[in-house]
């Protein structure tokens, strides 16, 4: 079935927004769009995967708890290892920023 990636994105966002594309035993993928929208201040994602996230449209930056930070605009990808504590410090306000992250073992 053909789909667009950025086709039917939320008007309005109170949160960030996780839609799962594909998931199989050892692989999840899915589109996550933020619009100024941050992590919860309290606490860092520590997955039991691995993650890739490439940006694909908007501005981001993912902060990790060893205090470094990595800007990410469209097309720049980082790969987060398991248990890599990491968060979303910030998203652009004024557009929407989406990404792709395939989450695997």
């Amino acid at each position: 079935m053909k789909a667009n990636l950025f086709a039917n994105l939320p008007k309005q966002l109170p949160e960030e927004w996780f839609d799962t594309l594909v998931e199989g035993d050892n692989v999840t993928v899915e589109r996550i769009v933020s619009r100024g929208h941050t992590s919860p201040a309290s606490g860092w994602y520590d997955q039991s995967r691995h993650e890739w996230v490439v940006v694909l449209k908007g501005r981001g930056v993912v902060a990790f708890e060893n205090g470094k930070e990595v800007t990410l605009g469209p097309g720049d990808h980082l790969t987060i290892p398991a248990h890599c504590r990491h968060r979303v410090a910030w998203t652009a306000p004024d557009e929407d920023t989406v990404w792709l992250a395939v989450h695997y073992d």
